[in-house]
């Protein structure tokens, strides 16, 4: 019984589809809620053995304070490719605790985008601004632009994944697993297709994000609300398979963007193996995890209300906000 829970929780990692209909253009009224209290520490600078203060994010981190804080090491960055913006390199500094590491990592995703993954990277870049052209938000060109969207499409819809806007600006992903047909889904495409498909995701709210900081001047991320009602089975061991490449790349090619992964309505008669289930995610993951209920996601047949009722959405995303406190 438990390795079967324990192989559910493979879904957690699901970051796929970008289908939801919220119009993700930055509402310009949005205002950067106070900043908290940062703790800083000392960050050893490569082999010279000074030393630099290293300011951490947090979800109400103000960007220009962030900056300033590590200032150093963001134009260090600098020196590999002034190309990433100011807040890309931003985001490698917060994640890594010297320069040197950061350095190491920024590199290695500058070779990726310059390399192996720049199709897909100029391919969500054009489709976001397709989408954005009207001044609103226009699905379609994103959607359709997304490596083997043809068969992916039909088996990741609004019904099970989506994404909404919080009122400070972050990207909130839900996900329905019970609501995929991962078996059928990945017996018409690859490993590697669907890989190349949750690597297009995780570009585009990356572009959504760094677009939404510096209009707003907060760092905003992706929350991650995954919904465990009705899963009845373990996932295809394929559609793991690229999930869990999938997860790998996430910290590597897009740090400090993830914020915290809500796992929703877990059946109460599992809730005690939350303390052998979480230390099997990486650490990175335990700090950010939140295990919650959320009664007004559970009382929906499917996820289509929270983009077609103004109601159900409200209630849900109040109801994210009294959970992520």
């Amino acid at each position: 019984m438990l390795l079967r829970i324990i192989s559910l929780f493979f879904w957690v990692k699901v970051t796929t589809a970008f289908v939801g209909q919220e119009p993700y253009s930055v509402r310009p009224n949005i205002r950067p809620r106070k900043s908290p209290k940062i703790s800083f520490h000392s960050a050893r600078q490569g082999k010279t053995g000074s030393e630099q203060t290293q300011l951490y994010a947090s979800k109400t981190a103000d960007v220009k304070a962030l900056l300033a804080a590590n200032r150093a090491c963001v134009d260090s960055l600098a020196s590999i490719s002034a190309d990433e913006s100011e807040l890309t390199r931003l985001r490698f500094a917060l994640a890594f605790p010297s320069q040197a590491e950061a350095k190491r990592a920024f590199r290695e995703s500058v070779t990726y985008r310059a390399g192996p993954g720049r199709r897909m990277v100029e391919s969500a870049a054009k489709a976001v601004k397709e989408s954005t052209a009207g001044g609103g938000w226009d699905n379609g060109p994103v959607r359709d632009a997304a490596p083997h969207a043809a068969a992916i499409n039909q088996y990741i819809t609004p019904k099970n994944i989506l994404t909404l806007s919080t009122a400070e600006g972050d990207i909130l992903y839900v996900i329905r697993a019970s609501a995929i047909n991962d078996r059928a889904l990945m017996n018409r495409v690859s490993v590697k297709q669907m890989g190349d498909f949750f690597l297009y995701v995780k570009e585009v709210h990356n572009i959504i994000a760094n677009e939404r900081s510096e209009k707003s001047g907060r760092l905003c991320e992706v929350i991650f609300a995954n919904d465990i009602s009705g899963v009845r089975a373990i996932p295809d061991p394929r559609f793991s398979q690229a999930l869990t490449a999938s997860s790998q790349q996430y910290e590597k090619l897009y740090p400090s963007l993830a914020g915290p992964t809500m796992i929703l309505n877990l059946p109460f008669v599992l809730q005690a193996f939350i303390g052998l289930i979480k230390p099997l995610f990486p650490k990175t993951v335990q700090d950010r995890l939140m295990f919650e209920s959320a009664p007004v996601l559970a009382r929906l047949r499917d996820l289509t209300p929270l983009t077609t009722s103004m109601n159900s959405r409200r209630s849900f995303l109040a109801e994210v906000k009294r959970l992520s406190r």
